[in-house]
């Protein structure tokens, strides 16, 4: 082959190998560029896992200091009846509302659990207007079951002392949870059903506080049976 097609040929294979080689240099520079750029996006994409130990100290605190409030009482009347003749008849709604606002005041609870109650006395007070649950006289027990024998803040009719109570969390996230409370370590001798006990509850954050939406004592459709 004459010399002038062999200087030819030489000169073409460089041209081609230099241009191989910067694709490839290219490539390997957009992949690490890719790889670069990727990465931090999917560690801003992680959740923060909840602070349950927090949010566990926290609701039992809460809670303590609910049951503390209500066994006080406060002047607080679930069951703000009508009487006539020493009967009762319903509910008086001035009263009852009377209830609500001290709920509210409280801070305690939501208001989910305060439209729950409202909504409790109302069903009853028809039920009784309407002859589905009959009237029953001062002193007497009523025939529904809400706030009849056991207190509805414990479900229970003594106590022990309620810094002893103790929160468990079934379901406990950032802003909501479902738990129930038992009363901890009773001391040795006490009766086995003090142990076993428990009553549940739920939770959720208003403005970055606990609140009770939930107590299984004012469970509505047990409590207008």
């Amino acid at each position: 082959m004459p010399m002038k097609h062999l200087i030819l040929l030489s000169l073409l294979g460089s041209l081609f190998f230099g241009c191989h080689s910067d694709n490839q240099s290219n490539t390997s520079t957009k992949v690490d560029t890719a790889v670069k750029t990727t990465a931090p996006a999917a560690a801003v994409g992680s959740a923060k896992l909840p602070d349950t130990a927090k949010y566990k100290a926290e609701i039992q605190n809460l809670v303590r200091q609910m049951l503390k409030w209500a066994d006080a009482k406060k002047g607080i009347d679930l069951l703000p009846v009508l009487v006539k003749d020493s009967i009762c008849t319903g509910f008086d709604m001035a009263k009852e509302k009377q209830t609500l606002a001290q709920l509210r005041r409280s801070g305690f609870f939501a208001d989910e659990f305060i439209n729950n109650y409202d909504h409790i006395i109302r069903t009853l007070d028809h039920k009784i207007r309407n002859k589905e649950f009959e009237p029953w006289n001062v002193g007497d027990l009523p025939i529904f079951n809400f706030d009849n024998d056991v207190d509805p803040w414990c479900d229970c009719q003594d106590n022990l002392s309620w810094d002893k109570v103790e929160v468990e969390a079934v379901n406990l996230g950032a802003d909501k949870g479902e738990l129930k409370w038992n009363w901890g370590k009773p001391d040795a001798g006490t009766d086995p059903s003090w142990k076993d006990f428990f009553y549940k509850f739920r939770v959720v954050k208003v403005d970055n506080q606990w609140k009770i939406s939930y107590l299984q004592g004012f469970d509505y459709q047990e409590g207008i049976k």
